[in-house]
């Protein structure tokens, strides 16, 4: 990946809309060489997906809650098992007192208690530690111009 790959990825997080005329003019490009190298970022799987941001509490899902997941088994097995449970959004496999960690998000916090019930339900889960989010500062995508 080179650093117009980068401009384009950084452009395309910002505003996913935008043509590929401007895509091609922030990096130097022709519209066509744009929408050829954005193909080519889709096809390597760089860009996984294009999707809205829509507000979580404007749809009804105001709390944010971080679950860690104790265990008395290896859980890496059990990706299906908290895929299945819509309100948990990210679910990572972590090193540490803990053996998964989810992010859920919830109408209310009986919604969460819910939650929680359904999380222990799953084979092998021992225990969860919720941390409900009070306030978001900021939340960032990755940056692509960030090189190594």
């Amino acid at each position: 990946m080179d650093h117009i790959d980068r401009v384009l990825l950084a452009r395309l997080q910002q505003d996913a809309t935008q043509s590929y005329a401007a895509l091609g003019q922030a990096a130097g490009l022709s519209a066509g060489a744009a929408h050829e190298r954005v193909r080519k970022l889709r096809e390597r799987g760089v860009i996984r997906r294009t999707a809205a941001d829509v507000d979580p509490a404007a749809v009804g899902s105001a709390v944010l809650a971080y679950v860690m997941v104790d265990s008395t088994s290896w859980m890496g097995d059990s990706a299906d098992a908290f895929a299945a449970l819509p309100e948990i959004l990210e679910a990572h496999v972590i090193a540490g007192s803990a053996s998964v960690l989810v992010k859920v998000r919830t109408a209310g916090t009986e919604q969460l208690q819910d939650v929680l019930r359904r999380i222990y339900a799953i084979d092998g889960v021992s225990g969860t530690q919720a941390t409900v989010v009070l306030e978001t500062f900021f939340e960032r995508p990755v940056s692509p111009l960030i090189e190594d």
